[in-house]
């Protein structure tokens, strides 16, 4: 089973005129862990995803997406 993670944290960011290090500073990380998310390059707990979510008043289904796919 192959998973694909997409992460949509860069757009509501953005959207919201917030940089990567105050959405660090409000979430309680460092700047760096933010961009290695929005690379797709790091998957956040789920603490941290309700962070950011909460931060970013989004629901975190609209952040984070899991595709699952048969690799057979």
């Amino acid at each position: 089973m192959l998973v694909k993670f997409t992460c949509n944290v860069k757009q509501y960011r953005v959207a919201k005129n917030l940089t990567q290090a105050e959405l660090s500073d409000f979430t309680g990380v460092r700047r760096e862990t933010i961009g290695r998310l929005e690379n797709a390059q790091y998957v956040p707990s789920l603490e941290l995803g309700f962070k950011i979510a909460w931060v970013l008043n989004t629901p975190i289904t609209d952040l984070f997406k899991f595709n699952f796919s048969d690799d057979s």
